[in-house]
């Protein structure tokens, strides 16, 4: 019998108790503001630990954005293959490899780029490009509604967001150097530490694990877009470049996965925003829909990201009727 961790739905099978109980330890042991879901897409049953709890996606919230271009697509109101001209004043703040293509003080390129841009390399930048074209952060929070997404928030864009975190305002020169980061270390740490406070207590882009995982699980079997555009989303999701020592390396040969990564802003010892949400695929066809969300942390790094690898070694186990409580990740390189 599969233990209830609290957000079984009804008619839903119970998960296996193992996994629960390993995500429950796995959860505790590591402290902090922290949510793990998993859902198999199969058998239909949910577990994890805190799963209900709504905490920050950063570029996470990449995926709807994309998801709401894409339905666009679907309707016939936007063509992929539509021509983009990137200037800088298009530019954003933090990640954004698209701001070196802009030498010449332009780059041309198309809405399907800017899609691959924003989900496979979080740029930040072709992230905020895109919700603008698709009608601003309130047309892509519509689109989760339609599709009834449940406890997910879209967020504003990330030139917005991101400043609003640091207690700054958005400025033109925050898109080049570190002028972001000189103006965000010259505000008083007690009125930096009220935003972020404030910030996480009610997140603008907030979710809970398992509306992740059951939106990913929605995506995976083909409810939110068409088939073309169900198949383009996850191919992008599959050639994410980032997090590769997150979920992808609790995987062993011959598992897929389809990911995105988020990673918030600093201060002192604090992290905020570190999470990892996926669709991973086992050899025999089966496929689990996970997100570890790491809202608030003192851990370092390495920590972290062992964490999110021990999680996907724990649903490799229970799927290979091994023992989740003592899985571990395995000792080798990680998954491309």
């Amino acid at each position: 019998m599969g233990h209830d961790p609290g957000f079984r739905r009804p008619g839903a099978p119970a998960a296996p108790m193992a996994l629960t109980l390993r995500l429950e330890q796995l959860r505790k042991d590591f402290g902090g503001s922290v949510g793990i879901a998993v859902h198999d897409l199969q058998a239909g049953w949910t577990t994890g630990s805190n799963g209900l709890a709504v905490l920050p996606q950063q570029s996470v919230s990449k995926l709807w954005v994309a998801i709401a271009l894409l339905d666009a697509v679907d309707r016939g109101e936007i063509d992929l293959a539509e021509s983009v001209t990137v200037t800088p004043a298009d530019l954003s703040v933090f990640n954004q490899p698209i701001r070196e293509k802009l030498a010449g003080g332009a780059y041309q390129t198309t809405l399907g780029d800017l899609l691959a841009m924003q989900v496979a390399l979080s740029d930040n930048a072709a992230n905020d490009i895109v919700m603008r074209r698709v009608g601003g952060s309130e047309a892509v929070q519509r689109t989760i509604a339609a599709k009834r997404l449940g406890a997910i928030r879209a967020g504003p864009e990330e030139k917005v967001l991101q400043p609003k975190i640091a207690a700054l305002a958005w400025k033109p020169e925050y898109s080049f150097g570190r002028a972001f980061w000189t103006d965000r270390d010259l505000i008083d740490p007690a009125v930096r530490h009220a935003a972020l406070d404030a910030y996480l207590a009610d997140p603008d882009d907030g979710a809970t694990p398992v509306a992740l995982v059951e939106a990913l699980a929605r995506l995976k079997r083909g409810e939110l877009l068409s088939p073309a555009s169900t198949a383009r989303l996850q191919q992008v999701m599959a050639q994410t470049s980032t997090g590769p020592m997150r979920l992808p390396a609790g995987l062993p040969m011959g598992w897929t996965i389809s990911h995105k990564t988020g990673t918030g802003q600093d201060l002192f010892d604090q992290s905020t925003g570190y999470n990892d949400v996926g669709l991973l695929g086992a050899p025999d066809g089966r496929t689990y829909a996970v997100a570890v969300m790491i809202g608030s942390t003192t851990r370092p790094v390495p920590e972290r990201m062992t964490l999110m690898a021990t999680v996907a070694a724990a649903v490799v186990a229970a799927h290979d009727g091994a023992d989740p409580l003592t899985a571990a990740p395995p000792l080798k390189s990680p998954p491309s």
